[in-house]
């Protein structure tokens, strides 16, 4: 009886671990613009150095080399610690993906720009999978996510206003 008890036990714990280890949460958010280059968007996406300009709540961003696969940059937003972000996918006026590390879960946000005929799809994708990303979902990615209209409303007025 104590064996089959035992044994029970450490299935569904085995099963818990494999259910929160594989566990993903994903929110996108996209707006298309008429007119918008996707050349002149990437222009001010990659200059990482300057996102405090157009973003009020980025006291610093600093990309380390170039806006290329592989390069880090630091981010401090305001009222937190600065953060060590990856780059890991960059293919120019497509698409770049970044990686923040947390403990035991990682976030990613993936930033598109998605023709479609004469209008431009400025699309952002935050996730977050580990398992702990439960946890750093509610602690940092959904306030991200939730402020991914403002952020692209801010970044096609940078564009629009750098033309």
């Amino acid at each position: 009886m104590k064996i089959v008890l035992f044994s029970a036990v450490i299935l569904s714990f085995t099963a818990l671990i494999f259910l929160m280890r594989n566990q993903q949460w994903s929110q996108s958010y996209g707006k298309r613009v008429k007119g918008l280059e996707a050349r002149k968007v990437w222009q001010v996406w990659s200059d990482i150095d300057q996102w405090h300009v157009w973003q009020s709540d980025i006291e610093y961003a600093k990309l380390e080399g170039d806006f290329v696969e592989g390069s880090h940059f630091k981010l401090k937003p305001k009222g937190v610690s600065e953060v060590d972000i990856q780059l890991i996918q960059v293919e120019t006026n497509k698409v770049f993906t970044d990686q923040t590390n947390f403990p035991l879960a990682k976030m990613y946000g993936k930033h598109e720009f998605i023709q479609h005929g004469e209008e431009l799809e400025v699309k952002t994708t935050m996730s977050v999978q580990g398992f702990l990303g439960f946890v750093w979902r509610k602690i940092v990615a959904e306030d991200i996510a939730n402020g991914m209209p403002e952020q692209t409303d801010l970044l096609i007025r940078q564009v629009k206003r750098s033309e």
